[in-house]
């Protein structure tokens, strides 16, 4: 069974982000994948601050990265960046910690003014990490998520759209890797 891990670099639990990432695991859990998720605002501050490589929080995240076929990295988009704590966390994955592994940006920004903030800010952070299997990535809008009275989201048709078509080729993509491989 093919893994993936949903790295969540949102400092807020509950963001519109929440909605995307649910979404893309329960597309891959239906392609047969098995899925985790680390919520780096979960980690201990200390842990990420003071780059505490050996801590067992961090231990165990970078495990789930390790074991992983394919790897998301989800952001909401601050001052036409990712987050910094998700910075700080892709700082304690081992040096070539993405090799091998299909990566998909997942971004959420407010407006389509930072649109290229995955290409431009991420990719060259992955790459540096050993990422050779970098997807498109999706950017969505926070105005094609919107909360529902009932506390959850509905998502604009065009945004899962989009949203389906990357899933689909990560789904392809790590599956293709597999066959190679065996």
């Amino acid at each position: 069974m093919a893994k993936a891990v949903i790295i969540n670099g949102s400092p807020t639990p509950g963001s519109r982000l929440t909605a995307v990432m649910a979404h893309s695991e329960q597309m891959l859990t239906n392609a047969g994948f098995e899925v985790e998720r680390i919520d780096v605002s979960g980690l201990p501050a200390e842990d990420l601050i003071h780059t505490k490589f050996e801590s067992e929080s961090i231990v165990k995240a970078n495990g789930l990265v390790a074991e992983a076929d394919a790897v998301i990295v989800a952001s909401p988009v601050y001052k036409a960046s990712f987050t910094g704590v998700l910075k700080t966390f892709l700082d304690l994955i081992p040096q070539k910690g993405l090799a091998g592994k299909i990566v998909l940006p997942l971004f959420i920004g407010g407006s389509l003014a930072h649109l290229l903030s995955i290409d431009y800010s991420l990719k060259p952070v992955l790459s540096s990490m050993g990422a050779r299997h970098i997807l498109g990535g999706v950017y969505a809008v926070d105005a094609q998520v919107a909360r529902t009275e009932q506390g959850g989201f509905d998502m604009d048709e065009v945004l899962v759209e989009r949203l389906n078509a990357a899933l689909d080729e990560l789904v392809l993509e790590t599956r293709y890797r597999a066959e190679r491989n065996s």
